[in-house]
């Protein structure tokens, strides 16, 4: 089971309901430690799976880079013993999120980096410019997206980057097989798809509403989707039920 976040901060306004409060995540962490849960880094989470070993673990995501991550989810994390895997903008580090237009948000620096991977903290891929994968031409635009940033992160932190994240979870057959022949070793989604695998993997999203019975939910709907592919469709079809509804 793997959750995504972007930023958490303090917001009065989020268009794109993207940030959940420090308040709403510590409630969030609190859920999952409480269950007897663990927050890990999807190497750690990937790692215990090979050995049979990951009962009890939750890989914990973060898209985009957002400085928040370095100021107030590494610290908060420390907090309940957790670690969790960053996907950033390589070509932004150091910049702003101006790939959403009129919400630019900090993108952490080259320092802020090396001391969340020296906290433990895995760093991952979300391409160089978080295009829509689907529309770039494909040859060398696309080569560039994927292994360039995945270089550009290597370079800056000094560690091995295995994972990648598409940018607004969009992907098809086309982007699934060019991260696997750029070297990643998985690449996380945002919903089921039918290219759910190590290469798109889905993940569960909570809000900065999103309370006890909303997780739970969140979970259910995930293990329903894992069990059944085609539940969604079906419940949405018969019966008017979203297992992707925010929250």
């Amino acid at each position: 089971m793997v959750w995504v976040y972007h930023s958490v901060a303090e917001f009065d306004r989020d268009p794109l309901r993207i940030t959940v409060s420090p308040g709403s995540f510590h409630r969030h962490m609190r859920w999952l430690r409480d269950r007897g849960l663990r927050g890990v880094t999807m190497r750690e989470l990937r790692a215990a799976e090979a050995r049979g070993e990951a009962a009890g673990l939750v890989g914990l995501t973060f898209d985009d880079g957002y400085a928040d991550f370095a100021t107030t989810v590494v610290p908060a994390l420390a907090e309940y013993g957790f670690t969790a895997t960053v996907f950033v903008v390589a070509g932004h580090v150091g910049g702003d999120s101006s790939w959403d237009p009129g919400v630019p948000r900090d993108v952490m620096t080259p320092e802020q980096l090396r001391e969340a991977a020296a906290a433990g903290m895995e760093i991952g891929s979300h391409s160089l410019t978080h295009p829509r994968l689907p529309t770039v031409d494909g040859g060398r635009r696309l080569v560039e997206e994927l292994v360039t940033s995945r270089t550009m992160l290597e370079d800056l932190t000094g560690e091995a980057v295995d994972g990648f994240c598409y940018p607004y979870g969009q992907h098809g057959t086309r982007e699934v097989e060019a991260v696997a022949e750029a070297g990643f070793g998985y690449a996380c989604a945002l919903w089921h798809t039918e290219h759910a695998g190590l290469f798109a993997m889905p993940r569960i999203e909570p809000f900065d509403e999103t309370g006890p019975a909303g997780l739970r939910g969140r979970v259910l709907a995930h293990q329903l989707n894992k069990t059944y592919p085609n539940i969604r469709g079906i419940l949405k079809d018969r019966f008017g039920l979203d297992l992707q509804a925010r929250g």
